[in-house]
């Protein structure tokens, strides 16, 4: 464990660079060496990737962080009514925390003071908004963990000496395949108290070009955030790669509901990874997958709920229709 920072309202725990570089390698060793070859989405998230994630949050395409964002500004203040007072806020995958200020100011308005724990992988990140985040708000305390979710389900499990709310925002629960995601609901479950609450965004089932459009934006960021892997291969790897002789692809699977997104090859070639001792050989249009994005009906996602050990305490939607943020409490709760 390396402490980044530590002062008054601030502290940050790097709890994974290491760990998390030796298993950025593995996962390439495996997942290129595979068939069909993938990397697993989380490996996106480098400094590089970050940011331009950032940048899709913002694009006109991409209407999920704009639907979560209209639902927590209409509904924040009823959100926060269902903890006691003196509640903790928990956060997996925190990102910049944009979205999250709606809901700490909520806090704050109700209770003077609040502790936020953001976990996320990117520590530039992550510190950044953080030192913004006790600059900005005096009444807020910040305890921020630079790690996967299994070091967030850690947190929930120590700091139990108030009531939780835990966030898990922007749909990440999409990257999971369906089973994958009621079995990680379930190991949240069994930290929480019954006081507690999860918070979780969910992107809806929509029409297939609406959903493709947003992962595959007309000014090419998404692309650029995908085609990014390579690109973090190379510096961290030495990866030889030639990004320009990869494209971009986002498809809807309808029939199974999810998003597939591929770097794919543009030719016929052999790739140098030198830290793996490894040379990979690409057919011409040979897809590497690097992420799913799964979407829900309503009924799927009272049968995830269910499934997880939840109860739905509440549920909203935006004006459109096509997100919903789903309030879930410890079943019998």
């Amino acid at each position: 464990m390396k402490r980044l920072t530590s002062r008054r309202r601030l502290t940050i725990l790097d709890l994974a660079s290491e760990t998390h570089a030796a298993s950025f390698a593995e996962a390439v060793q495996a997942g290129l060496t595979a068939a069909p070859k993938s990397i697993p989405c989380r490996y996106f998230y480098d400094e590089e990737g970050s940011k331009l994630f950032e940048e899709i949050c913002t694009l006109p395409e991409y209407y999920l962080t704009r639907a979560e964002a209209e639902i927590l500004r209409q509904r924040a203040g009823e959100l926060v009514t269902h903890l006691p007072l003196g509640a903790t806020l928990l956060e997996l995958g925190s990102g910049s925390a944009a979205k999250t200020r709606i809901i700490i100011e909520a806090f704050l308005d109700r209770q003077g003071t609040l502790r936020y724990m953001p976990i996320d992988l990117s520590p530039g990140m992550l510190e950044k908004s953080s030192r913004r985040m006790v600059e900005e708000y005096p009444g807020l305390e910040v305890r921020a963990v630079v790690g996967e979710y299994h070091h967030g389900l850690r947190r929930i499990r120590e700091d139990s000496d108030t009531a939780k709310l835990i966030l898990w925002l922007g749909s990440n629960i999409g990257n999971l395949h369906r089973l994958e995601a009621a079995a990680f609901l379930r190991q949240v479950r069994v930290g929480m108290r019954p006081e507690d609450r999860m918070l979780v965004g969910v992107d809806l089932r929509k029409d297939r070009a609406v959903l493709e459009r947003a992962y595959d934006d007309s000014r090419g960021v998404t692309a650029r955030f995908n085609l990014n892997l390579l690109a973090r291969i190379n510096r961290e790897l030495g990866g030889r790669f030639e990004p320009e002789h990869f494209r971009h692809s986002a498809v809807y699977a309808e029939e199974i509901g999810r998003i597939e997104m591929y770097l794919v090859s543009t030719r016929q070639q052999k790739v140098r990874v030198e830290a793996l001792s490894l040379e990979v050989h690409f057919a011409n249009e040979e897809r590497v997958h690097s992420e799913n994005s799964y979407k829900y009906c309503l009924a799927e996602i009272d049968a995830l709920v269910s499934a997880a050990g939840f109860r739905l305490a509440a549920r909203w939607l935006d004006r459109a229709g096509r997100f919903s943020v789903n309030l879930l409490a410890p079943g019998g709760g």
